[in-house]
C-alpha cells in the first residue's frame, strides 16, 4: 500500500480518517466503554476489566490520548485516565456533521 496523500484532504477529513483509525480497534471501545462508566479516573483496573496485558493496555490507552480522548494524571506510580468531555463533545460534534450532510441518494 502507498503513502497516504493526507495534504490533498481538508483538516477535518485527516481529522475523521484519524479518529475512525484510533477507534478501530475493538480493545480501544471496550476502554472507552468502561471509563465512561466510572464516576473517577481509572488507574490500574483496566487490565482486569479488559483481560489484556499491562503493556498492551498502555499502547492502547496512548492511541486513545493521541486524539485527545483521555486525559490521565500522575498518581504515584500509576497513571489515572478519564474522559476528556471537551474533546469528546468536539469529536461527537464533527462525527454529527459529517453524517449529517452526507445524501443518502443511493440506488
Amino acid at each position: 500500500m502507498g503513502i497516504t496523500k493526507t495534504q490533498i484532504f481538508d483538516q477535518r477529513q485527516n481529522e475523521l480518517a484519524q479518529f475512525f483509525k484510533i477507534l478501530g480497534h475493538p480493545a480501544r471501545i471496550a476502554i472507552l466503554q468502561h471509563i465512561s462508566k466510572q464516576n473517577s479516573c481509572i488507574c490500574n483496573d483496566l487490565v482486569e476489566e479488559i483481560g489484556l496485558a499491562q503493556a498492551t493496555i498502555s499502547q492502547h490507552l496512548k492511541e486513545l490520548k493521541s486524539i485527545g480522548l483521555l486525559k490521565g494524571e500522575i498518581d504515584g506510580k500509576s497513571m489515572c485516565y478519564c474522559i476528556d468531555l471537551d474533546r469528546w463533545n468536539e469529536l461527537q460534534e464533527s462525527l454529527n456533521s459529517f453524517f449529517n450532510t452526507t445524501k443518502h441518494n443511493c440506488c
